[in-house]
């Protein structure tokens, strides 16, 4: 039966809607520890429509008939300072941006000599003058390319024995970062959009 009255503007309205994946700094690192089911019932007392958390790392996607991701950034940040008592940087990107992300092929010569490809998601595009000091950290073991706001790191190492990490990031761009493993980005693709 298709929906009538209301109840159809109401489904019409929640199609339209943009979808959002917020991704977030410092949940489940460093001692603080969030429940994705608390982080889930968070987001949806903001008004946030289908919200679903991917893995236990911070990433939760949701419809919000907002079309300002700086907007609804610092409305997600100011949230959680009140309900986790500490700061959840937040970078949104849309499902479409997303899969943009996951499809950019940002070392094509690569082949398999590495551990992985780590994925940093910035506010904003950093500038040529950010980007020369963060080439400066390339090494046998690790080498950069920049993609709009994001950076691509291919570690042939395990992250933890890299002399880089997302803190030396941070401080070669000035900027706040959250880095993603590049396959769980495509799972989470491949989730949005049923592929």
């Amino acid at each position: 039966m298709l929906p009538t009255g209301s109840h159809r503007s109401a489904v019409h309205e929640r199609c339209c809607m943009p979808r959002y994946i917020a991704f977030l700094r410092a949940i489940n690192v460093g001692g603080h520890t969030v429940k994705m089911d608390h982080l889930r019932k968070s987001f949806e007392s903001l008004g946030f429509a289908d919200v679903q958390t991917f893995i236990a790392s911070g990433n939760v996607i949701f419809q919000s008939s907002s079309r300002s991701p700086s907007s609804l950034e610092k409305m997600i940040e100011a949230h959680l300072r009140k309900a986790l008592g500490y700061e959840v940087t937040t970078f949104l990107r849309t499902d479409k941006e997303l899969k943009q992300v996951a499809e950019h092929r940002a070392f094509k010569n690569a082949g398999d000599d590495y551990h992985a490809i780590y994925i940093a998601f910035l506010h904003t595009k950093p500038g040529k003058e950010l980007i020369d000091r963060l080439m400066t950290f390339k090494s046998r073991t690790n080498d950069f390319h920049v993609h709009g706001r994001e950076v691509y790191w291919l570690c042939r190492k395990k992250m933890m024995d890299s002399e880089f990490s997302g803190a030396v990031l941070e401080k070669a761009l000035g900027m706040p970062a959250t880095l993603r493993n590049s396959t769980s980005v495509r799972k989470l693709t491949a989730l949005l959009t049923g592929e």
